[in-house]
Order: C-alpha cells, then sequence, then structure tokens
C-alpha cells in the first residue's frame, strides 16, 4: 500500500524517483507507522503488542480523520 501511494505521488507530481530516493520514503512511512503502533501498544499497558497497538493507531487516524470532515 505504501509503495502505491508513493507512485500515484511520483506520476501525480509528474517526477520520476530513483530507487534509492523511493526506498529512503518507503523506509521513512515503515518507521512512522512502527512508532505510532509501538506508542499506542505502550499507552494501553501491552508495549510489546504491535497488533494491538497498530489497530490503535490505526481507529484513531480514521476517526481523528472523521472529526475533522466533520462527519462525527
Amino acid at each position: 500500500m505504501a509503495t502505491s501511494q508513493l507512485e500515484m505521488a511520483q506520476n501525480g507530481s509528474m517526477q520520476q524517483w530513483t530507487f534509492e530516493e523511493v526506498d529512503a520514503k518507503l523506509k521513512d512511512i515503515m518507521k512512522n507507522i512502527y512508532l505510532r503502533a509501538s506508542e499506542a501498544a505502550a499507552e494501553f499497558g501491552e508495549p510489546t503488542n504491535l497488533v494491538l497497538g497498530a489497530n490503535i493507531a490505526g481507529f484513531r487516524k480514521v476517526a481523528d480523520a472523521m472529526i475533522d470532515q466533520g462527519a462525527v
């Protein structure tokens, strides 16, 4: 999914990125996903449960977007 988003961003901006640029962007995305999941898991008392943390972080992201758009 992240790679697909990078491809769409690249196409939309009419740019060509090198493999190294794409790899660096993907590593940054994956690092941020891990950090958000890890922080959420720790917040809920399960610091090693990245599945729980990822679900919580994902839910919060969707909920925040809905609030920002006035859906709730």
